[in-house]
């Protein structure tokens, strides 16, 4: 438990950090939208592409792990249709449906690669890159989709649905790491000197911009639906997801690395994606920063559970 939670303590210090100057030295929103849109379409994607283009796939379980997650992001997805009608009874309504919907299914990767690296290197950091490929483009699909059908004034095309997902640059920054390392293409040496350059700054860039984000307000007295989609995300997805992981057969690093992608709190993107289709973003403010806040004290007994 020390382990995990010395690995953790500077994720959510930064995180903190990213709080403090959002209230003293960059009170500005179009600071933080400017690193906001550096991280999500320059630095993040390069840590990605850079992870994936070195790492040593033959050695580790991709498809354990990667089935895993996608697995129990597929079945927390279907598990929130289904009690859909349930949670209409209690007055919430399309909109807020949606963001208790992200806010179970989605997940913070910035935290996930950081925590994944710090404590176990490079491995850890492939794992958790492979655990995107599986997720990224199974999530924004569908909360895309249920936004589109429960939220949205106005009802999205198929077609635009694809096209949302199809510019993730996220999903790009994968699918090129992964061809790169599979076809084994070579890159010059001012590539990787860039590139990893841009990579070592994207993880602490985008845990400020998170803690930027965060809404403070109102966290003492909790909403039903802010509640759901907390217990949702922080309880009932890692327990999904290590059932999956253990019958995969997934042991050691391997299952830490599932604890630790199935455990951490959504993404601040969802709530980005909530105000540009008419979900409850107020909500899923709130959700997002119980989220981030109840999560250095759950990631850690999830990851020991299993460590």
């Amino acid at each position: 438990m020390t382990v995990v939670i010395a690995a953790l303590l500077p994720v959510f210090l930064l995180i903190v950090l990213g709080v403090v100057l959002r209230h003293s030295l960059m009170r500005l929103d179009t600071q933080w939208h400017g690193l906001e849109r550096l991280t999500y379409f320059v630095l993040f994607p390069m840590l990605l592409i850079q992870t994936l283009v070195k790492a040593d796939l033959t050695k580790v379980p991709v498809a354990g792990v990667g089935g895993a997650l996608l697995l129990s992001a597929l079945a927390m997805s279907l598990l929130c249709l289904a009690l859909r009608p349930a949670l209409a009874r209690f007055d919430i309504d399309g909109p807020a449906f949606t963001s208790i919907f992200q806010g179970a299914t989605r997940w913070q990767t910035y935290v996930a690669l950081s925590v994944s690296a710090n404590l176990y290197g490079d491995v850890g950091l492939a794992l958790a890159s492979v655990a995107m490929v599986a997720i990224i483009p199974l999530v924004n699909v569908f909360s895309v989709a249920v936004l589109a059908h429960y939220a949205s004034p106005e009802k999205q095309s198929g077609r635009a649905i694809v096209m949302t997902v199809i510019r993730n640059p996220l999903i790009w920054a994968c699918v090129i790491g992964l061809a790169v390392n599979l076809l084994h293409l070579p890159l010059p040496k001012i590539w990787h000197e860039v590139a990893d350059a841009l990579s070592r700054s994207s993880l602490a860039i985008g845990l400020l911009v998170t803690g930027a984000g965060l809404q403070l307000k109102g966290l003492l007295r909790p909403s039903v639906p802010a509640t759901i989609g907390v217990a949702f995300k922080l309880v009932l997805m890692p327990v999904i997801a290590l059932m999956l992981a253990a019958g995969f057969g997934l042991s050691g690093d391997s299952l830490a690395i599932v604890a630790i992608c199935a455990a951490v709190p959504t993404s601040p993107s969802a709530y980005v994606l909530a105000r540009q289709m008419g979900g409850d973003a107020p909500l899923l403010a709130q959700i997002i920063t119980l989220q981030t806040i109840l999560a250095a004290i759950t990631m850690p007994i999830a990851i020991a559970l299993v460590a």
